[in-house]
């Protein structure tokens, strides 16, 4: 159905995928992301850029604080629904996270829900960072959001189904030595035939991510393991969220 190197530019703007993630849970979102600000203690004109922004949920939680907040995503229908929620502190583009943008403009970045790890090669992960990296001013914050592969794998569901607006989603998962998978089936009445994804996920680590952000003089300072902002745990958090800054 789609290229397998690049099965996130379909599935990423395909609308079912935002029903099966994220047209639920709003409070918790927004609960993160105020205890995340908080944490960092963001100051009042800081500039924030939303790496794989996707629709722009997590960028109008951030702007709701009134910050100056600038989405990007690969996606372009979920672009055009950002865009049509832009106000004179929120902004989206659509761009590759793996191609620069702005140089030395942003105090801090943020990567959400493992929006990262798809790409085919080592180099575009890299290359992924270093946009980032540029983007940030000195002494700027990076925050990545991703999975905890320990964690993943010790509480892989192999089979679910789901069923929303009365689609049925039928998720099964695995994993090998390098990837998380997911193959997403999607049956829905309106359609002639059903539809079929795999997501596909690298299987980084921690010390894989100080390889990455160290390479781009990005220092780890802080890695949660939840969205509580709980000390990590390499076996029992959920999560990887980890704080870098940008050496000056």
């Amino acid at each position: 159905m789609f290229n397998s190197s690049t099965w996130f530019k379909e599935w990423f703007n395909s609308p079912y995928y935002h029903k099966l993630y994220f047209e639920h849970d709003e409070k918790e979102a927004s609960a993160f992301i105020t205890r995340l600000l908080n944490k960092l203690s963001v100051p009042e004109h800081a500039r924030l850029l939303d790496v794989a922004c996707g629709r722009g949920r997590h960028s109008k939680l951030l702007a709701a604080h009134g910050f100056d907040v600038t989405g990007i995503d690969l996606a372009p229908s979920s672009i055009a629904i950002a865009k049509a929620q832009e106000n004179s502190h929120l902004h989206f583009y659509e761009h590759d996270m793996r191609l620069p943008f702005w140089i030395n403009y942003f105090d801090y970045a943020f990567n959400f829900f493992t929006s990262f790890g798809y790409f085919r090669t080592e180099r575009e992960h890299y290359n992924a960072i270093r946009t980032i990296a540029n983007a940030l001013k000195p002494k700027g914050t990076i925050v990545i959001d991703y999975l905890n592969v320990h964690y993943a794998e010790d509480h892989l569901v192999h089979k679910q189904e789901k069923v929303i607006d009365d689609v049925t989603y039928y998720l099964t998962k695995w994993y090998d030595e390098t990837h998380f998978y997911k193959k997403i089936e999607i049956e829905d009445e309106s359609l002639e035939a059903p539809l079929e994804f795999t997501e596909k996920v690298s299987k980084f680590s921690l010390g894989d991510f100080n390889d990455m952000l160290a390479y781009y003089h990005l220092q780890l300072k802080e890695v949660y393991g939840d969205y509580n902002l709980n000390a990590y745990d390499v076996k029992y958090s959920p999560q990887m969220i980890m704080i870098a800054e940008k050496k000056s």
